[in-house]
């Protein structure tokens, strides 16, 4: 399998020297490095051009990370495509574990992992490998929840990102999501493969979604509607998947309730009246459901679950206040 590593560059001197050396340094021989530098202003073209003939150097005028991507898509020579942010880094072993995995599975479209989250704040550097809960054999599911893995813990083959139409160039957030669920409806199949070889950076600036988090909410839940849509167009939307759904909407919901309790109040609306009895999961993976607040949604409602909540996040407050 020759497996083309794509690197879309955008300013991003500070980590992209480490990122081409992570991918020059994988122990899976038959592979291409190519690097497009898109529009950067600050030393990063220079670096890239340091490393000579090891890699292919493409610039051009800033077009946005995904027209970027398409190019690479373009230009990649390989069946199967291993995708890298400038600012991400890949550990040695990466591509050549999930090239194994697909070796014995030639049905397979897009080999998912886990992937390690290193967070810089404050000076401070931290890494913890995210989690993958069940089930993992429903992409469907993993993506409605968004726990799909981030874009570099994935191997893609190249003619099903062709076949769902590329990146979506004017999709400004949740890019990847996006494509995978694009990839879906045309039936590309992804499969689990349990290894951890990409490192995803999260630092003070954030990332596009983080950067404006109004957006990055209307774009998630346009996405999960959009998978519930195709699901019951096809007979498909399985009570396992439409709870999935709702659940999901339940964490945008409680979010945006911190900034606009209105509209939080909406998309509680939506929730139930596709499913009148969805009640929250226990522990969850990016908002803690805990006995309280299920009790207060099944008895209270939405609002009344996150009146309660404001009033004990508040007394905790004043209790520590106090201590």
């Amino acid at each position: 399998m020759f497996v083309s590593i794509l690197i879309p560059c955008h300013n991003a001197e500070r980590w992209i020297s480490q990122c081409i050396e992570s991918a020059l340094a994988q122990t899976w021989q038959d592979k291409e490095v190519i690097v497009l530098d898109d529009g950067s202003t600050d030393g990063s073209l220079e670096i890239i051009r340091s490393f000579g003939d090891r890699i292919r150097v493409e610039t051009g005028p800033n077009r946005g990370g995904n027209a970027a991507r398409n190019r690479l898509l373009q230009l990649a020579r390989g069946e199967w495509l291993q995708y890298l942010d400038a600012d991400d880094y890949l550990l040695p072993d990466k591509i050549e574990k999930q090239v194994q995995f697909l070796a014995t599975r030639p049905e397979v479209d897009v080999a998912f992992s886990r992937y390690i989250q290193e967070t810089h704040r404050d000076g401070q550097v931290q890494q913890a490998v995210g989690m993958m809960p069940e089930p993992r054999d429903d992409p469907w599911i993993l993506l409605l929840r968004w726990d799909l893995s981030q874009t570099g813990a994935l191997l893609w083959r190249k003619q099903a990102v062709l076949d769902a139409g590329g990146w979506k160039v004017d999709q400004p957030c949740c890019q990847e999501h996006e494509l995978y669920l694009r990839m879906l409806e045309v039936g590309k199949r992804f499969e689990y493969c349990d290894d951890v070889g990409a490192v995803y950076r999260q630092w003070e600036s954030g990332s596009v979604c983080t950067r404006n988090p109004v957006e990055s909410h209307h774009r998630r839940l346009e996405i999960v509607q959009r998978a519930k849509n195709y699901l019951k167009a096809q007979d498909m939307l399985t009570p396992e998947r439409l709870w999935a759904a709702n659940q999901a909407r339940l964490e945008v919901a409680r979010i945006v309730w911190q900034y606009d309790q209105v509209r939080a109040a909406d998309i509680a609306r939506v929730i139930h009246r596709s499913q009148p009895t969805f009640l929250p999961d226990g522990p969850g993976r990016r908002i803690h459901y805990g006995l309280g607040y299920r009790l207060g949604y099944r008895l209270l409602g939405f609002e009344g679950a996150e009146k309660l909540a404001g009033w004990g996040r508040q007394l905790l407050k004043r209790k520590a206040f106090f201590s």
